[in-house]
């Protein structure tokens, strides 16, 4: 094992995207004299400021992977985009397939507990996906994947500090068409994706969608504590449906509307015991990463639905209005095993429960030398949940039957937005862009916490033979509210040095919301907003027609970061001792540098690197006896490496029988750190190698696939628990004993060397 210092639900969603320094102008001409005839750059359009744009004339750090490249890749989920991204992390958040875990450029958000906020929005075809349940999306027949690094407080609104990931969809073609696609691969995946539309008229389409995802478990549960349990570990088990409807009853009016839903049934995920239990010989540490140990249930579930509508309209040849309205909730009744043991050291059954609704109205003008996007924006939504901590061998130790800490509330919330951000054309070269954006939050938050010294789970049924008492509960907390408004400014220079070379400067801030601590053990204030002030300098040019490079320099500032941690109290191991506040301050600097270049008529050969130097500049926190401590030395940023690198090739080889693509990438990333304070569990540093080739026939009905990713089989961590006391060396895990009497120190790890076949046919 490589050694280490210390997964869909919105899959429905993204099945509505299968349906629904430099060369001289002279130096340059003489190199495009040299170039192969055949092949130049295309031009890529981007929607990173809310309308369609050349991305090489758009004043910002932007990613975009196409339709073509993510086939030709065998990309299966938007997790897979950070290789090609630079300093961007997108993980599976520890015990789920389907939580989210995003960090740009340093900022982000680990916790995905009710009430916390992302600081990397995501977005499919400008709805905003409010909660990381449900965020990783399975990747089918999109047009591309968009990455907008940096903070996009202005046309994005709140949550988004870090930058925004969008996931932008397909229209329906007008024509009749049924893709089917069949997958198998090692570790007994099997997957079914069927994709189609039907014209009803020439202004009226029909689209379904439909994918069955399965695979066998990376791993086992080697023990369970339960009879019956489906013991694998790390499997899938999703289905997901959509339709959608498309009419356009005027030549410049359209209408989309979608239903979607997806059931993810896959197993709880087992964690890797980094160290042996000091509380039973039945936990050591097992010889596979993926292998676990577990007193809980197996079964999971995530279910999601939502419906969108969103209707455009060209009001003449300069102005267009868009009305997005969306409606989602998603319930995910989960075990978690923090402890992963046979016993019921520190278990966690918890309950996510969420519904929001949006609603956007946008103006899109264009002038002749000036255009703007404007809008106003409403966002309301619940968000409620149960998290038991059962404690059992804690409680049996002070001579009661068992010891839950239950945690219970909602956090609701509405926010109201209205903006603006235009670019001035001044001339031919030179252009003004910026914006303003108000937004204003309303939160109110109603907690309860207690102990209950007892075994309790939030619903009868939970475990076999388990009926919860009447009555069971513990008191209110907290229960209060607050609001907050913001107003986020960006303001950029662009200087187009030549017709293929653009230079520019940029400053921007943004926000994430102001929230209550859902955990909170006594009335305690909410924590404010952060905020993040970011500046950038960067150039984007094709040096030939063949060669593009894109890069740039930033720095932000990183303020009223909300800091959440469990401190130890030496006198009470049952007590969570959660603390949620403004406490922390950091920067960073950094560059970026993306690169495209076909080689030959044949060979493209692609890459990125990211380097950042991220960190805290100030935290403080409390002890158990709430006296204020300074830790700016103990803390790290997490999900942050250094220096994140991607390089690639695609070499073209047309048949008779039709078109051969060969395919690979080298992704790189140096050591982070995956807990924020006492630097406990750090991931070396690794690189994962993947490799594909696929064919398509002359015709395009045909399409063959074979991928394998992670040849190398590297071992790589993605998330993690840690619940320790004190480090001191005399003891035999090195910590004193933490939350719930165990040294929990639990690694969660990236997907091991597959492989896959896949064959694709289109009615």
């Amino acid at each position: 094992m490589q050694q280490t210092t210390f997964k869909y639900s919105a899959c429905a969603m993204a099945v509505s995207a299968a349906i629904s320094g430099l060369a001289t102008p002279a130096l340059a001409q003489d190199q495009q004299e040299r170039q192969p005839e055949g092949r130049i750059l295309e031009s890529i359009e981007v929607t990173a400021r809310r309308t369609v744009e050349n991305m090489q004339r758009v004043p910002l750090a932007v990613t975009s992977l196409g339709e073509g490249e993510i086939e030709t890749r065998g990309l299966d989920t938007i997790l897979e985009v950070q290789q090609f991204s630079p300093n961007t992390t997108l993980q599976e958040s520890r015990a789920t397939n389907s939580t989210l875990t995003a960090f740009i450029r340093g900022v982000g958000q680990e916790d995905p507990l009710w009430g916390y906020e992302s600081g990397v929005g995501i977005y499919v075809d400008d709805v905003y996906l409010a909660r990381p349940q449900g965020a990783v999306l399975d990747i089918l027949n999109i047009q591309r994947v968009e990455v907008l690094r940096g903070p996009q407080g202005t046309l994005y609104g709140k949550n988004t500090v870090g930058g925004a990931l969008k996931y932008v969809t397909q229209r329906m073609s007008g024509d009749a068409e049924l893709d089917t696609k069949l997958t198998v691969g090692n570790y007994g995946q099997r997957d079914l994706k069927l994709v189609g539309q039907v014209p009803v008229t020439d202004r009226f389409y029909l689209g379904f969608g439909y994918a069955d995802l399965n695979r066998d478990g990376y791993g086992k549960f080697l023990v369970s504590d339960l009879p019956g349990q489906d013991l694998e570990n790390y499997n899938k088990d999703l289905q997901a449906f959509r339709v959608t409807a498309e009419y356009a009853p005027l030549d410049n009016v359209f209408m989309q509307l979608g239903y979607d839903r997806t059931d993810d049934k896959s197993n709880s995920k087992g964690g890797y015991r980094l160290l042996p239990s000091l509380l039973t010989n039945q936990a050591p540490v097992p010889d596979s990463i993926y292998d676990s140990y577990t007193s809980l249930p197996t079964e999971n579930r995530v279910e999601t639905e939502g419906v969108n509508l969103t209707v455009t309209w060209d009001v003449n040849e300069r102005a267009t209005l868009k009305s997005i309205t969306s409606r989602r909730e998603n319930y995910s009744p989960v075990n978690i095993d923090f402890d992963n043991t046979p016993l019921r050291i520190f278990d966690v059954p918890a309950i996510y429960e969420d519904e929001w609704f949006t609603q956007e109205l946008q103006l899109n003008y264009r002038g002749a030398n000036w255009n703007v996007v404007s809008g106003l924006y409403y966002f309301d939504s619940e968000s409620c949940g149960v998290f038991d901590a059962i404690l059992e061998r804690l409680g049996q130790s002070l001579g009661a039957a068992g010891l839950t800490r239950e945690v219970s509330g909602c956090s609701n919330g509405t926010s109201t937005a209205v903006y603006a951000d235009g670019t001035y054309r001044i001339n031919d070269q030179w252009s003004v862009s910026g914006g303003l954006r108000y937004t204003k939050d309303e939160k109110d938050a109603l907690v309860r916490n207690g102990l209950i010294f007892a075994t309790v789970y939030p619903e009868s049924g939970w475990v076999p033979g388990y009926t919860r008492a009447p009555g069971t509960g513990t008191p209110v907390v907290l229960d209060d509210s607050a609001d907050w408004s913001k107003v986020t400014p960006r303001i950029s220079v662009e200087y187009q040095a030549t017709e293929d070379t653009m230079f520019y400067a940029s400053y921007s801030e943004g926000f994430k919301s102001g929230t209550f601590n859902p955990r909170a053990e006594r009335a305690e204030p909410a924590a404010d907003p952060e905020d993040v002030q970011s500046y950038e300098v960067g150039v984007k040019t094709d040096l030939t027609s063949t060669f593009r490079l894109n890069a740039a320099a930033f720095m932000l500032d990183h303020k009223n970061r909300q800091y959440i941690a469990v401190i130890p109290d030496p006198n009470n191991a049952a007590a969570l001792n959660q603390r949620l506040g403004n406490v922390g301050q950091s920067d960073a600097t950094g560059a970026e540098f993306e690169f495209t270049w076909l080689a030959t008529q044949n060979l493209s050969l692609f890459g990125n690197i990211g380097v950042i130097d991220a960190k805290f500049k100030n935290v403080f926190s409390f002890d158990a006896n709430l006296n204020r401590i300074d830790i700016t030395d103990n803390f790290v940023i997490t999900n942050t490496p250094e220096r994140t690198m991607n390089v690639g090739f695609t070499y073209d080889m047309p048949l008779a029988s039709g078109d051969i693509a060969v395919t690979g990438n080298y992704s790189y990333r140096s050591k982070y750190s995956l807990t924020e304070l006492g630097n406990v569990l750090e991931q070396d540093a690794y690189g994962v190698l993947n490799l594909g080739i696929t064919w398509t026939s002359m015709d395009d009905k045909w399409a063959l696939g074979l991928h394998g990713k992670n040849l190398t089989d590297e071992e790589f961590l993605v998330g993690n628990y840690a619940f320790l006391g004190a480090a001191n060396a005399s003891l035999p895990n090195g910590y004193a004993p933490g939350l719930g009497g165990d040294t929990t120190l639990i690694g969660y790890y990236g997907a091991p060397r597959t492989v896959s076949l896949s064959l694709g046919y289109r009615f």
